[in-house]
């Protein structure tokens, strides 16, 4: 082989490997870059939310209990007997202005996101609770709204499902925690990525 068909053949061969390095390297940035829109929605639209109004729940339950609930009680409908007319008072109160709007608030975010799931084939239990605990609010609420119910009896005051409360709390801390460490290793991995070569240093005048 003659030294220009040699040439030649190199060039091709050299050409045809830069071409397959750039395909790898942009279908690499465009996975990272899905992957990362993914992520961000994950973040803003069902994790994030579920994560802060979880703890906010949380937060004001430990507050109503303090507040409203007999000393020495676990619970507060306990079955050794019923709350006083003032707790049951403040139980429909905070559960109609307080706790119903924000597990709506999250059963929304499931059901309008379901698609944004880290499990791709299942609904977790605590958020299947949460939807199950909701939707029988949403029947006691109709209840105390009509004024056919017993005020004293946790059947008319309670939804049928408990509030999944420590296995929501540990599942949306774990979920955001891990999508946002994802989050930043995806963001520096496109800074790295993005940042240009350092400029050739041109020849030193003569």
């Amino acid at each position: 082989m003659s030294v220009e068909a040699t040439a030649i053949v190199v060039s091709v061969v050299l050409a045809f490997v830069g071409y397959v390095v750039k395909y790898a390297n942009d279908l690499r940035l465009a996975q990272r870059k899905d992957r990362l829109e993914r992520v961000s929605r994950q973040l803003s639209d069902l994790y994030g939310p579920l994560f802060a109004l979880s703890a906010a729940s949380g937060r004001l339950w430990s507050e109503f209990t303090r507040l409203h609930s007999t000393p020495g009680e676990s619970a507060f409908w306990s079955r050794r007997g019923p709350p006083t007319t003032e707790q049951t008072d403040a139980w429909r109160l905070w559960m109609t202005t307080v706790f119903m709007p924000l597990n709506v608030e999250m059963r929304n975010a499931v059901v309008d996101h379901a698609d944004l799931l880290r499990e791709p084939n299942e609904l977790p239990r605590c958020l299947l609770d949460l939807c199950a605990h909701v939707a029988g609010y949403e029947i006691v609420l109709a209840r105390w709204q009509s004024g056919n119910f017993n005020p004293t009896d946790f059947r008319d005051n309670t939804s049928v499902i408990n509030f999944p409360a420590d296995e929501l709390a540990r599942y949306a801390a774990a979920a955001y925690l891990d999508l946002k460490r994802e989050q930043s290793m995806l963001l520096r991995w496109g800074r790295v990525s993005a940042t240009p070569p350092p400029p050739e240093e041109s020849p030193s005048a003569a």
